[in-house]
């Protein structure tokens, strides 16, 4: 792991995950943006969506990755999510996409081994400090020859805009949420650690259609902003 501090340019003032997520679950959904995480799952090619009958939504937040899935066809069986924060399960709960929500972390989620045929996560592996109990999760959760896909805040942009994850509380002040820095070999070493294979990886760069949603980032246009990782069970 790189030390994010030695990037950081914002010195915001700091919560954990947990606490964070809970101030942000009202304006969640409002201010993070398709284009971080949900169109570059749109994007890759090798995951079968509508044969993923049953899905482990990792980090699930308020629902915003398993409506995807649902309108791509997974989880006719079961979609479980599994989420640190109250507050986010709250928001996912209203919505009614998941067969099974609970309270746990990701690299200790409790879902039965074996039992699914895609575990999914996005936007919260730069708040885990080790990555590799994640992806051992993620490899118990998976039937052979399933499929783990990871979407991340891409560390070059981290390192080059020297931007945490953060939010906005109600009087404006800025709040960062405990950020680590990983760089993409780091993901491939615990991946493959975990005996998974990979499959495919996409990386979305600040393009036209980003600084149409956020102008202030035309000067990091053809930077890489996220990533796709998608990794084979067996």
């Amino acid at each position: 792991m790189t030390d994010f501090d030695a990037f950081d340019t914002r010195a915001y003032p700091t919560v954990d995950a947990r606490r964070g997520y809970g101030e942000w679950a009202g304006t969640y959904e409002d201010s993070v943006e398709d284009a971080m995480d949900l169109d570059l799952l749109a994007a890759l090619t090798s995951v079968d969506w509508a044969g993923a009958r049953r899905v482990a939504d990792l980090g699930c937040g308020t629902g915003r990755t398993a409506a995807f899935l649902r309108a791509a066809g997974a989880g006719t069986e079961a979609i479980d999510g599994v989420d640190l924060t109250p507050e986010m399960l709250e928001r996912a709960r209203a919505r009614g996409l998941h067969d099974r929500l609970a309270e746990a972390d990701v690299a200790a989620t409790g879902l039965d081994a074996g039992a699914y045929d895609l575990v999914a996560t996005s936007l919260i592996d730069e708040h885990l400090a080790d990555l590799r109990p994640l992806h051992a999760e993620a490899a118990r959760l998976l039937r052979d020859g399933g499929t783990f896909v990871l979407v991340g805040f891409h560390p070059h942009f981290i390192m080059a805009t020297g931007m945490p994850t953060h939010f906005h509380r109600a009087g404006g002040e800025a709040v960062a949420i405990e950020t680590h820095l990983h760089l993409l070999s780091e993901h491939t070493a615990a991946a493959l650690g975990a005996g998974l294979a990979l499959t495919e990886l996409r990386e979305r760069v600040v393009d036209d259609a980003w600084v149409a949603l956020k102008p202030q980032w035309d000067r990091w246009r053809g930077h890489p902003v996220t990533f796709a990782f998608v990794w084979r069970n067996g």
